[in-house]
């Protein structure tokens, strides 16, 4: 079993979140490289058997450019906050049509004391959560089972960050699940300790959180007709 984080890891994003600046990010880019990056690449590539025996259609891309990994460099044009870098990194295992049409991912967030795994569809536009909530209507069963089954439920929760107030239009309030429909992402996610990212068990511990996942992505992609 092999690690792939270190303290110093961590240590960096937290200087990172101190120093947001150009200069100190391009003096000190060389721990970036080694301490943050270089990792999160083996263990995107490591993972990569993994989710092939998950689903074929899914993509664990250790790649600088296009792969998984989200760039460190916030884009700012349309923020308040002017900031040019993340305080984590992220990536995310993509489905191969991903650039086609929504799809939803397989997640995984490095940040001091925040890290988590997690699944779904996160801020998608309205046509795809009007989608799924309608394939939620009417496959309830099959939605309960992915999204509610007790292997799910004991390991992960659901995002509550963003709710509507109110039933959307068009769907019963009645309905078994109605607290999902009024959901604007899709998503499941539990959190990691950082000893567990730093840890020599961290790829055993993604591996049995992706399968858990898996049957909750199947369903999501099915709502979106996409191959799982």
């Amino acid at each position: 079993m092999s690690t792939y984080f270190s303290d110093r890891s961590f240590r960096f994003l937290r200087a990172l979140a101190r120093n947001n600046n150009r200069t100190w990010f391009h003096a000190h880019k060389a721990d970036y490289e080694a301490q943050v990056r270089a990792p999160f690449q083996q263990l995107l590539t490591d993972l990569q058997p993994i989710i092939a025996g998950i689903s074929p259609h899914y993509r664990s891309d250790p790649r600088t450019v296009g792969g998984s990994m989200f760039r460190i460099q916030r884009d700012t044009r349309f923020a308040n906050d002017k900031s040019p870098y993340k305080g984590w990194q992220g990536a995310r295992v993509f489905h191969e049509r991903r650039r086609q049409v929504a799809a939803p991912s397989f997640y995984i967030h490095l940040q001091p004391g925040e890290c988590f795994v997690g699944a779904g569809l996160w801020h998608p536009e309205t046509p795809t959560v009007r989608r799924v909530r309608h394939f939620i209507v009417d496959n309830p069963a099959g939605w309960k089972a992915a999204a509610h089954g007790t292997r799910l439920r004991r390991r992960f929760r659901h995002d509550d960050s963003e709710m509507l107030v109110r039933m959307p239009a068009g769907f019963p309030s009645d309905f078994e699940f109605a607290d999902d429909l009024r959901r604007k992402n899709f998503a499941a996610l539990r959190p990691l300790g950082d000893d567990t990212m730093t840890g020599p068990r961290l790829l055993a511990t993604l591996r049995s959180d992706l399968e858990t996942l898996a049957p909750f992505v199947d369903y999501l992609c099915a709502s979106l007709d996409l191959e799982f």
